[in-house]
């Protein structure tokens, strides 16, 4: 597996793996409307957004398969996904690891929003809530998160 920046041209890839890790996972964690909110939160326009910035990279795998993304932020790690075929398979911990390693650059801490399906993957790595964040969505049902942080050691 691989990290490459993502280019305007692998807006579609990230839009799906964006979009399929979310309907394959969130549903099992959340009420039909607080996936609904994800999906609305990671729009098109804030996808392009982060690509055209320069701050989305695909993890991809030998044959040049995309398995997963991941966007930085100055100091913020977002848009963390990972295909569910390719889960298990260490691309989420390249992901994470490369995230972290821009970030250590140029900041003390790292700041990310954690799902309910992989707050306990944060939790191990060193990451811990300082707030909890409650959404309530537009049909009524509420989507709940942890936003988690993790200070740098070696910077």
């Amino acid at each position: 597996m691989n990290i490459v920046k993502a280019e305007c041209k692998d807006f579609e890839t990230v839009k799906d793996i964006t979009c399929r890790t979310i309907n394959a996972i969130y549903p099992k964690y959340y009420p039909l409307g607080a996936v609904d909110f994800f999906l609305k939160h990671h729009s098109d326009e804030n996808i392009m957004e982060d690509i055209s910035c320069g701050r989305t990279f695909l993890c991809v795998d030998e044959n040049g398969c995309a398995a997963g993304t991941v966007s930085v932020k100055e100091n913020d790690i977002g848009r963390l996904f990972v295909l569910p075929e390719f889960q298990g398979q260490g691309c989420g911990r390249l992901l994470l690891d490369f995230a972290e390693d821009m970030i250590r650059q140029n900041f003390d801490e790292i700041v990310l929003d954690a799902s309910l399906a992989a707050k306990a993957i944060y939790l191990k790595r060193g990451y811990r809530e300082f707030h909890y964040q409650v959404i309530k969505t537009d049909n009524g049902d509420f989507l709940c998160f942890d936003i988690m942080r993790k200070k740098v050691k070696d910077r």
